[in-house]
């Protein structure tokens, strides 16, 4: 099947091969790397939303299971679709600057760009000023994957699409339930419970009053 997209597919991958060999290895180390990116700000988020209220807490530990059940959805659809790899399928298309997957590791959607879109959009829930950070790292995460050649273009736009609703999705049903057993979780004396779950806002000292008799 010649995919609508496989002519801007060729365009990436040929300007990919004619670019400065610096910015190469850069989309070869980064199309992997910038996913760690993502864990490193799920694990800030929730060491910060330790001393905010529970709900908040909440949200920061949905933020990675969400996104992991984006990813499962992800796979379940490529294993319905299974489309083939456009570094095998394209012809006349340069060769992949990253290792092409093997048969069988299908192309539709792209499992980074659906765990990028679900962590950047469920980090902006976490902390709404992520979201000048999140939006163009996922982008960027992303493109990368057709500019070293495993992708097609419409995978990584489904990918982000799909990883978007579904883990703020997840968040939206889930938040009730995960603020209700937080609660529960940050009323236990265990030192472990109260370490992951954190103390919660500091309470507000009230102003001393002083007391003079008439």
């Amino acid at each position: 099947m010649d995919f609508v997209d496989s002519g801007l597919y060729r365009d990436i991958t040929d300007h990919a091969h004619d670019a400065p060999a610096w910015l190469r290895h850069t989309a070869e180390i980064g199309t992997e790397a910038g996913l760690l990116v993502f864990v490193a700000l799920f694990a800030l988020g929730w060491w910060r939303a330790r001393r905010s209220d529970t709900r908040a807490f909440a949200i920061a530990v949905l933020a990675p299971l969400a996104t992991a059940v984006a990813y499962v959805c992800s796979e379940v659809l490529k294993s319905v679709v299974t489309e083939e790899r456009p570094c095998r399928a394209v012809a006349g298309a340069a060769p992949s600057l990253a290792e092409c997957p093997p048969y069988g590791d299908w192309s539709f959607p792209s499992n980074h760009a659906t765990i990028a879109g679900a962590s950047a959009a469920t980090l902006v829930l976490v902390r709404r000023t992520l979201l000048r950070l999140t939006a163009p790292l996922a982008l960027l995460a992303g493109f990368s994957r057709v500019f070293v050649g495993v992708h097609y273009p419409h995978d990584v736009a489904a990918g982000l699409l799909l990883g978007a609703a579904v883990a703020l999705t997840v968040v939206a049903l889930a938040t009730g339930p995960a603020t209700r057993l937080a609660a529960t979780v940050r009323a236990s004396t265990a030192p472990v419970a109260r370490w992951i779950t954190g103390p919660g806002p500091r309470a507000t000292a009230l102003p001393h009053t002083s007391h003079r008799r008439p």
